[in-house]
């Protein structure tokens, strides 16, 4: 009787696992921010659980890899490590991209307060720009999209750029013109 019920209750988890969509991870690299949606399964009873952490060290390997997060709660340090192809991994948010000079961050273990804080990576305005064209308008609270940066955007329509450069500069020689006259 007890095979039967082991039996049914993986052919349950194998029904979720089909089931479950996921988000496609973003790419992420060590010193990153994010907030990592898990789903935690107790009792029979199933719920989402929020991780948010700095990224301390990814590890890539031929099964999809992992991600390691680690975050201070109550004043102890917490690191948890997520496969990229587990099925309980329901999303992952890109709050911040860190300035880190190193691939494994085990340093922030012997770091705490304002010393083990990352800096933020900041984008040209180029990139902003590129970003905030994919639909997303960027501050400090808004998660970065998954959005290749290296790639220029191809679907708007191109400008006729001989026409507006023309009409800016009798715009400003018409401005200098009128400033000249008072």
């Amino acid at each position: 009787m007890a095979t039967d019920a082991k039996k049914k209750d993986n052919k349950e988890v194998r029904e979720r696992k089909l089931v479950t969509k996921k988000e496609p991870i973003p790419q992420l690299s060590s010193g990153d921010s994010v907030k990592v949606s898990m789903r935690i399964i107790e009792s029979g009873k199933e719920r989402l659980q929020l991780f948010e952490g700095v990224v301390i060290k990814i590890h890539p390997s031929a099964d999809g890899g992992n991600f390691t997060v680690r975050r201070v709660a109550y004043g102890v340090g917490v690191e948890r490590t997520f496969p990229y192809a587990s099925p309980l991994v329901t999303r992952v948010e890109l709050v911040r991209r860190g300035r880190v000079r190193r691939a494994r961050l085990f340093y922030l273990r012997n770091l705490s307060g304002k010393a083990a804080r990352i800096k933020e990576k900041r984008l040209s305005k180029e990139k902003l720009a590129l970003i905030e064209s994919a639909g997303a308008s960027v501050n400090e609270e808004t998660v970065v999209p998954v959005v290749d940066i290296d790639t220029p955007v191809v679907d708007a329509p191109v400008a006729n750029v001989e026409n507006t450069v023309a009409e800016s500069t009798t715009a400003v020689v018409s401005e200098e013109s009128t400033r000249q006259d008072e």
